[in-house]
Order: structure tokens, then sequence, then C-alpha cells
């Protein structure tokens, strides 16, 4: 990316909205006041976008941390996605409802189906595209799908995905993915973006004495720089900041091909085309 980033640096979908290329995930947060004082450091941090979802059961703990912040709500970018046993059309209706009323934040930012549940991700899908025509949320996608899932979703679908979160990371950089998305104007995002701290590879570790940064911060600029909006998550003061200290240096190109050749197909979480959750 030739545009200079900064922590204020949006992605602008499909339709227009414009989403935070930098955000705090807040996967196995507990809810109560380690999500809140996560969210809250986050936000007094500069970070303008948290995701969370049903499954995380810290919807509410997200929505008060906001409340509190003073901040904005139009300022602010809150995703949350719906769980693969409140999926089908009017349980992903009665599951957004839900959602909202824990976040209790006037409408949502981005609403995702959480994994492709074969024989109920369209109809789930149906569900957000009502949720989207009645302005309830700014924008709706998916999260863990391959390009079957997407090409399979495309073809019914009245609105295309705006967002397809996946695991994304050094070790599994999902080059034709990003390509097909790219190519449709869906923007990616990675969750798992750190590789569930497995950082201490020879290469980061020699680019992080390069550059004088972390290696967490080389993977989080190497993220930006190809254009993926990224979800750190940390519960402590110090690494939220520091995942956010990633803007005062650019990586060479030479070094981000370096990096993309750590590529192994791994993966930390689970395939989307073998779950069982």
């Amino acid at each position: 990316m030739n545009v200079k980033l900064t922590i204020e640096s949006k992605a602008e979908l499909l339709n227009g909205v414009e989403m935070p290329r930098l955000g705090l995930g807040v996967w196995r947060t507990q809810e109560g006041e380690e999500v809140e004082k996560a969210v809250s450091e986050a936000l007094k941090a500069g970070y303008l976008g948290v995701d969370t979802a049903s499954m995380y059961g810290n919807e509410a703990g997200v929505g008060r941390a906001v409340r509190a912040s003073g901040i904005p709500r139009g300022n602010l970018f809150i995703t949350t996605k719906v769980w693969n046993n409140q999926q089908g059309y009017d349980n992903t209706l009665r599951a957004f409802e839900e959602s909202a009323k824990q976040l209790d934040l006037g409408y949502v930012d981005l609403y995702l189906v959480h994994w492709p549940v074969k024989g109920k991700y369209k109809d789930t899908y149906r569900a957000m595209e009502e949720l989207y025509d009645q302005g309830k949320v700014r924008a709706i996608g998916v999260s863990n799908f391959h390009i079957h899932h997407l090409e399979d979703l495309m073809g019914s679908c009245r609105i295309k995905p705006m967002v397809n979160q996946v695991e994304l990371h050094p070790m599994l950089t999902q080059k034709k993915l990003q390509m097909f998305c790219r190519k449709e104007g869906i923007q990616i995002e990675s969750w798992r973006p750190l590789m569930r701290g497995n950082l201490d590879l020879p290469l980061l570790q020699e680019l992080a004495a390069q550059y004088g940064k972390t290696p967490a911060q080389i993977v989080i600029r190497w993220h930006l720089q190809q254009g993926v909006v990224t979800i750190p998550k940390s519960v402590r003061e110090s690494r939220i900041r520091e995942n956010a200290d990633v803007f005062d240096f650019e990586l060479a190109p030479e070094d981000m091909n370096r990096i993309d050749s750590l590529n192994e197909d791994r993966r930390f979480g689970a395939d989307p085309d073998n779950f069982d959750f």
C-alpha cells in the first residue's frame, strides 16, 4: 500500500462504509471487568474498531465500555457475529435482536456469519440482508468462508458480502483467497493474526531487530500493508498499545515477500470445510 497508514486509516467497503484497518479482538476475553478494561484501553490508545461475537459471551461488556468512553458512536466500528447454533433465517433475526440488546449501541456496524454451517448459511445471510435493508446494520459479511463457500453464497444472495473474516497470518497467507476477494471487492479481515503467540520464528526475530520493533509489530504491519484489516486480541494495556504502535515504520517490499515465504498453510483454528461446533 502506498498510502501512509495511521491508526485512523480505514478500508472502504463495497457500500461505501468505512471500516478501521486495525481493531481489537475480544475472543476469550471474559465478560465484565476484563473485557471492559481491554476495550477501554484500546479506545484510549486510539483504536476505532472492536470485534466481538455472540459466542464470545461478552457483547454486553463491549457495549458498556463503548458507552463509557465518551467517544461519539459514529466514530467507532463495532462488529459482532451470529453463532452456528443460531443460524437459519428466523433464528438469525432473533439472534441479532439479542446481540443488539446486549451491545445496546443503537446499531451494529458489521454483522457476520461466524462459520459456513452447511445447509444454513444461505438462509442466515438472507436474514442479514433483511437487517441491512432495515438499517439495523451498516454492513454485512461472512467469516471463515473458503472461495467455494463465497461462490455458492454469491450465486443466490442479493447483497454481496462486504467482508470475509478468516484466519490469516504469515504461516497461513491465504493468497488465493485474498486474490479472489480483492477481485470481488470483498474486504479480507484477519483473525488470530499473531499465530497464537508463535512469533519466535528466526525471520521475524531478524526483522524485529532490523526495524527496532517487536515480532508482533512486524506481523501486524505485514497485515496492514497488504490491505488486510486485522484485529489482534489482548487484555493487557501494554500489549494493546504495542499492537497499535505500527504506524511509524514501513516494511520494504522484499521483507514483505520474505514474510510471505513463511507460509505453510498451517491453521491454528479449524478448517472451514471440517468443523464440528
